[in-house]
């Protein structure tokens, strides 16, 4: 019998072309925009986590009321053993201390005169310690245009836009104008070794990469650091268990009044993503209904329009004595080779599309020149493993449902009605 109706369908291109087609066409864009979110809000919320939050941050409770202002004067004292203590009850984990500030960088000439000068947003972590994981969690080689990376004391890097506006080239001088963590003025010499480029408008406009211990020294933040970030293994964020660390930490910490006392938040409260992060749970589910919506709906008017096609087909099998529900299985059976047919072939397009993009990218950096939030430059899609199974849900859904509804009117059919029918 299955054999009979597929037969039927590749026989017959008007009852099986139009709908396969709809199929297609919405499977694809089900799956491509599946892997362009996942790319996107994943790229996203990755980089904020690398280069702000982390998946837990710690700071002072006066440093996390102004954390806009990044106010070094509110920063944590004592870091080293907060941060001992952490390794210790949570070794699974890893932590760093990141000190970020704003300043002036000043470029002489050969006279020492100002030759040019630019804000710089810096951020001080550790790059010269020997087992450092900061250079892999910011992905630092990677974004290295030029030059080297920072081998000894007193060397820094800046994001290659920032370099070329101030006419600036790896190995020469360059000196900070910053504030102190008591609020004097600082100033300190440092040599330019490499430039930079991540990929994100916020951070290549003028970021500056300066070893931790350097910028304690510039800033008089001896045992200091304005925040202590900590990553779960792989870099994978899971927010429950966030959220236990964190009640954990601020249950330990509550009793104590002071302003300068630490306070834990996690990634989801910290980065303004949460709208994010839950569209980035729930797309797959709603991409789903989307589509199965909007394919149902055609597809119950593609099968109204084939069912007053096939009306005479239909009444002559019910005439001849085969039972309505028969019929009507055979239908909903012929719309499920219809769907599968469908989402294979549309799986396959929306896969093949989403790889170009995932391997290749869209490069929008004229469109986001101005954005303050951690926004790729370069859109990538991510094909996960729901990227593969994911557009089955709404092509056979869809096919199945739209033939249903439009198949009640089988039984609406008036056997007495038939013979009258069939001799005009």
């Amino acid at each position: 019998m299955i054999k009979f109706l597929v037969n039927g369908l590749l026989r017959d291109r008007q009852r099986s072309l139009i709908p396969i087609l709809v199929v297609t066409i919405g499977v694809c864009i089900t799956v491509f925009f599946h892997a362009y979110l996942r790319g996107t809000l994943g790229e996203m919320i990755d980089s904020t986590a690398r280069f702000q939050t982390g998946h837990i941050k710690i700071m002072s409770r006066a440093y996390a009321e102004n954390s806009d202002q990044k106010p070094n004067d509110l920063s944590l004292i004592g870091v080293g053993q907060i941060t001992a203590d952490l390794q210790q009850k949570y070794p699974e984990m890893t932590w760093v201390q990141r000190i970020q500030f704003g300043g002036l960088l000043d470029i002489p000439d050969a006279n020492g005169e100002t030759l040019s000068q630019g804000p710089v947003f810096g951020m001080g972590v550790d790059l010269l310690s020997s087992g450092s994981s900061e250079i892999k969690l910011l992905n630092i080689e990677k974004a290295l245009v030029r030059g080297r990376l920072p081998q000894n004391s007193g060397e820094i890097l800046i994001s290659d836009g920032l370099a070329r506006r101030l006419e600036i080239k790896p190995g020469e001088k360059s000196t900070l104008f910053t504030s102190t963590m008591y609020g004097s003025i600082a100033t300190y010499n440092f040599t330019v070794v490499g430039t930079i480029r991540f990929g994100f408008a916020v951070m290549d406009r003028g970021a500056m990469i300066v070893d931790l211990t350097d910028i304690r020294n510039a800033m008089d933040m001896e045992d200091a650091a304005g925040e202590i970030l900590g990553y779960m293994p792989n870099r994978i964020y899971d927010d429950q268990k966030a959220a236990i660390i964190v009640d954990q930490f601020n249950a330990n910490h509550s009793v104590v009044s002071d302003d300068f006392a630490p306070v834990m938040g996690k990634l989801k409260e910290l980065s303004n993503l949460s709208d994010y992060l839950v569209m980035a749970e729930y797309l797959g589910l709603i991409l789903v209904f989307v589509f199965v919506f909007i394919m149902s709906i055609v597809l119950w008017n593609v099968g109204l329009l084939g069912g007053l096609r096939r009306y005479g087909e239909v009444g002559l099998r019910i005439a001849i004595g085969e039972q309505k529900g028969s019929v009507y299985r055979s239908m909903i059976y012929e719309s499920i080779f219809v769907g599968l047919t469908g989402s294979i072939i549309g799986t396959l397009f929306g896969l093949s599309a989403a790889y170009c993009l995932q391997v290749w990218g869209w490069d929008i950096s004229s469109m986001v020149k101005n954005i303050t939030m951690m926004y790729p430059s370069v859109i990538r899609a991510k094909i996960t493993k729901e990227t593969y199974y994911i557009g089955f849900f709404p092509g056979l859904f869809s096919t199945v449902f739209g033939t249903a509804l439009s198949g009640i009117g089988i039984y609406k059919r008036q056997t007495a009605q038939l013979f009258k029918e069939l001799e005009v």
